[in-house]
């Protein structure tokens, strides 16, 4: 096994990032986070290669200052895996590229069944890799070499497996497609905070009344400050079952609480002061949740839109095979084509008229780049005619 050193000081980013700037060609990057065991979504580790240059490893919270690397590599093409993931913590280190090509996306464009990375370098290059240490603790120090060997090859090969995807998204003739995706993918503003992120709580469909919704809601967000705090991931401190737990118990006293057995975590007694504090805040406060979430702005499930908006169902029910049929043709997934939700939006409010135009504007409106618009919005229209159509007439006999 080949000895891999970490970058930690800014002398060594400096150097790398000389050498990187005289490679050539994409440069391939992924990071390591601590997904599970910590709060933070920081990287803890960024792996960059380059041709001509070679691979480096470097350690983010002894660095600091990335400056010097972004100046380095920013004008080329990152090569990423499953992009959408790994730029929010690259950005959270002033890492920031002009352009990319995501080699997982692109798998999915060319219809590829098995999209993870491992899957996609063994197809590509014939190529395994060992995946082990995907959910590890990337935060611990130091990093044992067999972990450093895995990260070192998730970036070694993507070169590679990004010449070789190009090369099929030409010949299938899906090279626009990858590009507008790509840039949406860089584009897209990050997601809004959920209004009410505490429903999301596992088990809380057995909490009943909105008194005792307000109690989970308190213990999710002492969870939450104590976890931020921390930098601990919440459910290591006091997995959600625990405090579902703990409002169906319905404790009398923080005694009472110390004794509920299925209240358990690293934190469930050694913060039991928080917890109780919460648990009366949650019974003091005037402002009680809904005993349901509130819509917002999203559609009613598909199965009632028959008796709430019939027409809408008779669109979507005659688009969404049409779409279905149209990914087929194109050899790719039908949510890369057009996600179920801009089809349910569009169905719901259907353009005046429901033409292709009408129907392509619509679409634009909801996020649909380009190319989606251009394959599905006459699909689209020609199945919102046919849903307004009725049976046709059998011909008259003659007799």
């Amino acid at each position: 096994m080949a000895e891999y050193t970490v970058i930690s000081d800014i002398d060594g980013l400096t150097d790398a990032a000389s050498r990187l700037a005289a490679g050539s060609g994409p440069v391939a990057v992924d990071v390591e986070r601590a997904s599970g065991f910590r709060y933070s979504q920081r990287a803890y580790l960024v792996q960059v290669f380059r041709r001509d240059a070679g691979l480096f490893l470097f350690d983010p919270p002894a660095v600091g200052d990335f400056t010097a690397l972004q100046a380095a590599i920013g004008d080329a093409e990152w090569v990423l895996h499953a992009a959408s993931q790994d730029l929010p913590s690259l950005r959270e280190l002033d890492l920031v590229p002009a352009t990319i090509f995501d080699t997982e996306l692109a798998s999915r464009l060319l219809g590829r069944d098995r999209v993870g990375l491992g899957a996609v370098v063994e197809e590509t290059l014939g190529i395994a890799l060992a995946k082990a240490h995907s959910a590890s603790d990337w935060s611990i120090r130091p990093l044992p070499q067999a972990w450093l060997e895995y990260a070192a090859l998730d970036v070694e090969h993507l070169v590679d497996v990004r010449d070789a995807l190009a090369a099929d998204l030409v010949a299938q003739g899906k090279a626009e497609f990858a590009s507008q995706e790509f840039q949406a993918v860089l584009d897209r503003p990050p997601k809004p905070a959920r209004e009410e992120p505490w429903r999301r709580l596992s088990g809380l469909h057995t909490v009943r009344g909105r008194r005792s919704l307000a109690v989970a809601r308190a213990l999710w967000s002492a969870r939450e400050d104590y976890a931020r705090e921390e930098d601990v991931a919440p459910g290591r401190l006091v997995p959600d079952r625990s405090l579902v737990a703990a409002v169906v118990a319905d404790p009398q006293s923080k005694q009472d609480l110390a004794r509920v057995k299925d209240f358990t975590g690293r934190a469930s007694r050694s913060q039991l002061d928080r917890w109780w504090a919460a648990i009366e805040e949650g019974r003091a406060t005037t402002n009680l949740p809904n005993d349901r979430a509130t819509g917002g702005d999203s559609l009613p499930p598909p199965r009632a839109w028959a008796d709430r908006n019939p027409a809408a169902d008779a669109r979507l029910k005659a688009a969404r095979p049409a779409v279905e049929a149209r990914a087929t043709e194109l050899q790719m997934p039908v949510e890369n084509l057009l996600t179920p939700e801009l089809l349910r939006r569009v169905a719901w409010n259907a353009p005046e008229p429901a033409d292709a135009a009408s129907i392509g504007h619509a679409l634009e409106e909801l996020g649909a780049r380009p190319w989606q618009i251009a394959q599905t919005a006459q699909v689209i229209a020609d199945a919102f005619v046919a849903s307004v159509q009725g049976p046709s007439e059998p011909p008259e006999s003659d007799s």
